[in-house]
């Protein structure tokens, strides 16, 4: 990334504010364009608002065609206007723009590509914390979610940043997270997560836009209302449900139209008979429901193609989804008790550990059976 663009950064992330965010977008652009990299992407998401600095110039010749001076400021701003907190914040890997009153990211933008999901980047070094640039008022905290029934969802997942412990450390930050049911978090969501992580094996650049949605319900008269559930002291907003919309592009210089696809679950466990496709929506309609428009540079009329029809997207399935949890946890286990219960769950779900997996557990039994006898050495000779 370019150095400019990285000391424009602090407490992990940076703020454009209202009256100067679309100056600091094109000075951020015009040097992007100098000097470009993986995270431009990231910043041609910029706001297109009109800036108080344009609002002002707008009123004072509004006063000059009546006839009157203009003052030295504007009498609507005098005392300044309302600030949502809705600004786009940019972090090493991902920018947000964030709801205050919900406690909440509207929407999480990622870019992907292969490079960024290698490394040793390790979750669990990791933890979860309120957004030092949200102020406190407005943030979530952990003690919202224990306790709750909901599970603290990211928007753009860890397992996309193993290039960074920092780009991977700040996606554990609140503003990143939603209150998400367990299932949904642990199944369905993370196998949507890995298809896009996929993505990178065909597309050398992937653009993910996540984010909770409330959707009305149609009661029993007929009528329809929004009514959602809040957790916590600090009233954290459980989302009805979530949307994920992706753009991949083939290579940099491929004449290949862009692939989309927009997607709306709902925030309850969804089974593995349920395909992915199931849950496309058409973008526009996706736009109404959210009030966002998505990848605004792009003509989604003519420029881009209808990604389920260009690629699979298909889902890991359940055998192949319950190896790769397991063999996760067989990695991870600091005790030879948690290594057997992990194998026990694969045996329990009926399925064959294959021959990686049988490798890598008798790996991890013999490490941690040295890591035993040292401490029970150790223990004797204290």
């Amino acid at each position: 990334m370019a150095a400019a663009f990285g000391r424009r950064r602090f407490m992990g992330g940076f703020v454009c504010g209202a009256a100067s965010c679309w100056a600091a977008w094109r000075l951020l652009l015009s040097q992007s364009q100098a000097e470009p990299g993986p995270e431009r992407a990231v910043l041609e998401g910029k706001s297109r608002g009109v800036s108080a600095e344009e609002f002002r110039s707008r009123g004072d010749a509004a006063l000059r065609d009546a006839g009157s001076e203009p003052g030295e400021e504007s009498l609507l701003e005098r005392y300044g206007f309302p600030e949502a907190g809705t600004e786009t914040r940019c972090y090493t890997n991902h920018a947000l723009s964030y709801d205050q009153a919900k406690r909440v990211p509207r929407w999480v933008l990622e870019h992907l590509s292969k490079q960024k999901t290698l490394g040793n980047a390790d979750r669990r070094h990791c933890k979860f914390r309120p957004d030092p640039n949200i102020p406190l008022m407005f943030s979530a905290v952990n003690e919202d979610y224990l306790g709750s029934g909901w599970s603290r969802g990211h928007m753009a997942p860890a397992g996309n940043n193993k290039f960074s412990t920092r780009a991977m450390a700040e996606t554990f930050y609140l503003s990143n997270i939603v209150p998400q049911n367990y299932e949904n978090n642990a199944g369905f969501w993370n196998r949507m997560e890995m298809y896009c992580r996929e993505l990178t094996e065909r597309f050398e650049d992937v653009w993910v836009v996540s984010g909770p949605l409330t959707l009305p319900q149609t009661n029993d008269d007929g009528k329809k209302s929004v009514t959602y559930q809040v957790i916590g002291k600090d009233d954290v907003a459980v989302p009805s449900h979530l949307y994920k919309v992706i753009l991949a592009r083939r290579t940099r210089t491929s004449t290949e139209p862009l692939v989309l696809g927009a997607f709306v679950v709902p925030n309850d466990p969804i089974g593995f008979s349920h395909q992915l496709t199931e849950f496309q929506v058409n973008i526009e309609d996706l736009e109404k429901m959210s009030g966002l428009v998505f990848f605004p540079q792009v003509d989604k009329t003519k420029d881009v193609k209808n990604i389920c029809e260009v690629d699979t997207c298909k889902l890991m399935g359940f055998k192949e989804f319950t190896l790769y949890i397991v063999t996760r946890k067989v990695q991870s286990a600091r005790t030879l008790h948690r290594l057997e219960k992990a194998m026990s769950e694969l045996k329990e779900a009926g399925i064959e550990p294959d021959e990686y997996l049988l490798k890598l557990h008798k790996k991890k039994e013999e490490e941690l059976q040295r890591e035993k006898q040292v401490a029970a050495r150790e223990g004797k000779a204290g």
